[in-house]
């Protein structure tokens, strides 16, 4: 007599389940804008939907704890020229977002802990470069301040909002990009085209290092993600219009690791990853459900797990970051699903009867910290996250200030040549002047580097006390 075998998972029994109608927020009309990007974005602290507005572009701006019916005289974010696209929150800083439009232009906003009653129209840097409308903005894993953007002038641009200034430009893709996705420690980025190519970019050497033409067969938009092993998760359409997706090893792109036909819909499949359980959800816009899957080193590697169904269609989709998800109750994922006109969180549960902490279930996540600074990561180095620890749960700090410093443009130009026959000397410094002005500025960034590395530990701990968990 044979006897089936049962997949051992610790997540093979993880089920969704909506808040409460009090516990959502109502009253938000979101974005009609006919673009595929998620329309929200969440971090520990806030909720950021595209809304609908006249006279340019907004978005809203919302406090977790803030639930139920909108106020209406609640203050938007208002500042772009035209249709906000996209929107992204600062991993290293909850109270950084940064936003981009039709305007064809990214902007980095400040969002305060205490929402006044004034709309927010000033951004603290705009960043312009782009020709035409910008449809992706994304931040690095790793490094502070770095940005990136995409736009339909088939232009991919890295910025340093700390000072304002593009590093990396990237005109390698001939036609629109679909989306972004940077690697774990953010030394590559994966992209798609409707060239229908997925490619894998490195942005300091500026040159795409690998690439494979059609991993779907379909023409309908793809979209790829990096999985934690350097694997790259794609979905996408067949020749027949099925969705389908892969799973991709990019150093040896000629056959897939996995490839699973789904169904028969016209929805793009919005893939959110999460590292620690190695598990992908699927959420298709016009789609009333959430198929989620687990990613493994064994036979087929993706794994169905379940569907989470519900009556409404999702308009959109934003994914807490793992230190936002509540440990006490098992919570292993969070998201937060766009309606016509409210947002429905829904939580991604593991059944255990225990009350205590599981530590099986929560390993060390990517905490708020960076690991490098611009310049570092501009020079070639790459770090992991900085982990923290989920058993005390994460109490968000206070707001910090982004501190912009422009650099003056005339700066990064070269200096004219000096005529042999000038008799002007004054401008020669000595170089051991020289020298000793560069030894100067060097220790004293050190000195400014460190001290704000220790007023965000100090403020950190005053948060934790004043909120009782310390």
């Amino acid at each position: 007599m044979s006897r089936s075998i049962v997949r051992q998972s610790k997540f093979r029994h993880v089920f969704g389940q909506a808040v409460k109608t009090e516990q959502g927020y109502d009253d938000i009309r979101v974005s009609k804008v006919t673009w595929d990007s998620s329309f929200c974005a969440v971090n520990p602290k806030f909720l950021a939907v595209i809304v609908e507005s006249s006279g340019g572009g907004a978005f809203l701006v919302l406090p977790l704890s803030k639930t139920g019916r909108l106020d209406k005289n609640h203050p938007l974010v208002t500042g772009h020229a035209g249709p906000v696209l996209d929107i992204d929150w600062c991993p290293h800083n909850d109270n950084i977002l940064a936003s981009c439009s039709e305007d064809t232009t990214a902007m980095v906003w400040q969002i305060p802990d205490q929402m006044g009653t004034q709309p927010i129209s000033e951004p603290i840097v705009v960043l312009e470069g782009h020709s035409k409308r910008v449809g992706i903005v994304t931040w690095h894993p790793t490094a502070r301040n770095i940005l990136l953007t995409a736009g339909s002038d088939n232009l991919i641009i890295i910025w340093n909002v700390g000072t304002g200034e593009a590093l990396i430009s990237m005109d390698d893709h001939p036609d629109l990009i679909y989306n972004v996705s940077w690697n774990r420690n953010g030394s590559l980025f994966c992209t798609t085209c409707k060239d229908r190519r997925l490619r894998v970019c490195d942005p300091r050497k500026r040159e795409v290092v690998a690439e494979r033409m059609a991993p779907h067969e379909g023409i309908r938009p793809m979209r790829a993600i990096f999985t934690r092993d350097g694997n790259l998760f794609t979905t996408g359409f067949t020749r027949m219009s099925q969705r389908e997706l892969g799973l991709w090893d990019p150093t040896h792109f000629e056959e897939p690791i996995a490839l699973l036909e789904l169904d028969t819909s016209n929805g793009v499949l919005l893939p959110y990853y999460d590292p620690d359980t190695n598990m992908v959800y699927l959420c298709g816009k016009g789609d009333s459900s959430i198929r989620y899957f687990e990613i493994t080193e064994e036979p087929p590697y993706v794994h169905y797990l379940s569907t989470f169904s519900s009556k409404e269609p999702q308009r959109g989709m934003g994914f807490m970051p793992k230190r936002g998800v509540d440990v006490s109750k098992c919570e292993i994922a969070r998201l937060y699903k766009l309606h016509d006109k409210k947002c429905e969180p829904i939580a991604m549960t593991v059944p255990r009867k225990s009350d205590l902490f599981q530590d099986d279930l929560y390993p060390d996540t990517a905490g708020p910290d960076p690991a490098l600074e611009p310049e570092e990561w501009l020079e070639g180095r790459d770090e992991d996250p900085i982990l923290q620890s989920m058993r005390d749960g994460y109490v968000p700090p206070k707001s910090r200030e982004l501190k912009v410093a422009r650099k003056n443009v005339l700066d990064s130009r070269p200096t004219p040549r000096r005529s042999m026959s000038s008799r002007d000397g004054s401008a020669n410094l000595p170089p051991q002047l020289v020298d000793w002005l560069l030894e100067e500025v060097k220790n004293l960034k050190a000195t400014v580097l460190s001290q704000e590395k220790r007023i965000c530990d100090l403020e950190n701990k005053l948060s934790k006390y004043t909120n009782g968990t310390a």
